[in-house]
Parts: structure tokens; C-alpha cells; sequence
């Protein structure tokens, strides 16, 4: 919002943005005649391709559906495409320490991917700060970059000492994404750190199978958290919300997953939830969906 009227663009609300109402959306997109339209990954995704199934709008003014703050998977990538060919659907990332970092496009006719951009002056630090990933390394390293920084968090600097590293004599700030950095100069974001599951020593990334899972045509949203288990330390745990009227068995699921994912990577657990709790902005609420998983795996919270 804030580029657009930098730049002498008109910013354009829904008629109620208190909630997300696909008709309320894609109607006032029609009759305002936006250019661009910005969401936030899946949880946007899911109801506005919905909206755009059981009506038809004129949406020939509408160039851009741009996406950042959480994943948009392939498929829905290409939803938006198949039902509004004439778009650019755009991936920003970035973090509130860093500003916009960089962006991948995904247009009709291309192969779609998630996960994939271009970052004008990112770099992947190596994982204890000791240097840069070599382009085309499979190490997996930290997303970081340089240039304006912030100067740290009031009063915490513990976390400022993790967020804002000095490698080679620059500071950067490093937010907590995984990566690794092609040959090419790409930077391929595999998940957040925070997040990720140790599992029998692998490491997987929730995102990863969070994408797979909300491919199945009964989920209507997905996400995995890790939960203790004796025997690997931690196991791979799905909170799925099904689709209203039907109800997946968790056999059916993994059978589907294993389809993607290799066999450490797939649910040991799943649970079944009414309605998926996420942030006002539509981001994951990981804590929530952990404290639910423990809550049915007979687990104490913690």
C-alpha cells in the first residue's frame, strides 16, 4: 500500500476488511477495476479460487496477484492462471528486518514452482557464520543480507546477536530462513528454521509438506508442526482442516503424500480440525497447531 501511493497509485480496500470475503473481494476488484491485487499465500488462495469457481467477474483490468507473508503453493499458483490467464502471479519475500529481499513471477505456459527467487544483494551464510555457501553447494546455509540493517531489538541483545551476525566484517541480517544458492545465483528458500522437524536425525521442512498435503482435493488447509516421539525425537505432525463434507482418513493422506515426499518426510500422526486457527494476516499459527497436536497425541503442552 504504501509503494502504491509513494508512487501516486490509488490503494483500494473490500467493502469489509475484516474478514476475507471472496465475493466482497473479486466484486469490488471488478468494479474499481484494480490492476494488482495482494494476498497472503494459501489462506488467501483457497476461498478467492473458490469465489472465482462459483461466479464469473470481469477481471480484464487485474494484471498482478502478488503474494508474500506465507507460502503459495505450485498448484495454487496455477488455479490463479488456469481461471485468470492473462495474470502475473508474483512471490515477495522478505522479512520485517530486512524490507522486500526479492521476488519469483510465475506466468501461463511456464513451469511453476514455489520457493525459487532472485535477491539483488542477498547472500546464504553457512549455518555457524563462518563464511558464504558456494554457488551451487548442496549445503544448506541462512538467507542474509546486507546494506540497511536495523540496529538490533530494544533491549534483547541475545536475539540481536542472532539476528544481525558479522561475517567477513559486514553485518547482515538473517531473519531464519534456510536456503541453498544455485549455480546460477538463485537462492531456493526451503523453510523457516524455526520450524523445521529433526526426525531420526533428517531434517524436514514444514512448508515442504504443508504444500503436499493441501494438494489433496479433500484439504482445505494444512500444517505440520513437530511432536516428541521416543524413538526419532521428533515426529512429523499434520493438523488438517478437510473440506466441508468430507473427512480424509490419515491411511489416505500419507498414501497420497508418500506420491511426493520421501517416507521420513511423511505424517506419523494426523489431526483432523474443524477450523484452522492462523494470524490476522493469514500466516501460519504454529503454536496453536503444535498445542492441538499435543492436545491429541495425550501429550502434555510444553
Amino acid at each position: 500500500a504504501f509503494g502504491a501511493i509513494h508512487k501516486g497509485g490509488t490503494v483500494v480496500l473490500q467493502g469489509n476488511p475484516e474478514k476475507l470475503d471472496p465475493e466482497d473481494v473479486w466484486g469490488t476488484a471488478e468494479r474499481e477495476r484494480v490492476s494488482t491485487i495482494a494476498i497472503v499465500g494459501d489462506a488467501f488462495a483457497r476461498p478467492l479460487l473458490d469465489g472465482l469457481d462459483q461466479r464469473q467477474y470481469d477481471l480484464s483490468r487485474l494484471f498482478i496477484v502478488g503474494s508474500g507473508g506465507a507460502i503459495l503453493s505450485p498448484h495454487n499458483k496455477q488455479a490463479f492462471l488456469e481461471r485468470l490467464p492473462h495474470v502475473t502471479v508474483v512471490d515477495g519475500f522478505g522479512a520485517s528486518e530486512t524490507g522486500a529481499q526479492g521476488s519469483h513471477a510465475s506466468r501461463g505456459g511456464e513451469a511453476i514452482s514455489t520457493g525459487t527467487f532472485s535477491m539483488a544483494g542477498a547472500v546464504v551464510l553457512k549455518q555457524d557464520f563462518s563464511g558464504f555457501v558456494e554457488p551451487g553447494a548442496e549445503e544448506i546455509g541462512w538467507v542474509g543480507r546486507a546494506g540497511h540493517v536495523p540496529l538490533g531489538y530494544y533491549k534483547d541483545a541475545a536475539k540481536t546477536a542472532r539476528t544481525f551476525p558479522v561475517v567477513g566484517g559486514t553485518r547482515y541480517a538473517v531473519p531464519g530462513d534456510h536456503a541453498r544458492l544455485l549455480a546460477d545465483g538463485t537462492i531456493v528458500v526451503l523453510g523457516r528454521g524455526s520450524v523445521s522437524i529433526n526426525t531420526g536425525g533428517e531434517k524436514v521442512y514444514a512448508e515442504e509438506v504443508e504444500q503436499v498435503l493441501r494438494r489433496h482435493p479433500a484439504v482445505y488447509d494444512a500444517v505440520v508442526v513437530g511432536t516428541p516421539d521416543e524413538r526419532f525425537g521428533e515426529r512429523v505432525t499434520a493438523v488438517v482442516q478437510p473440506r466441508s463434507g468430507v473427512r480424509p482418513s490419515a491411511e489416505e493422506l500419507v498414501a497420497f503424500a508418500a506420491q511426493h515426499l520421501a517416507r521420513y518426510k511423511l505424517p506419523k500422526t494426523t489431526v483432523l480440525v474443524d477450523e484452522m486457527v492462523r494470524s490476522p494476516s493469514g500466516k501460519p499459527d504454529y503454536r496453536w497447531a503444535r498445542a492441538r497436536a499435543l492436545e491429541a497425541r495425550g501429550l502434555p503442552a510444553g
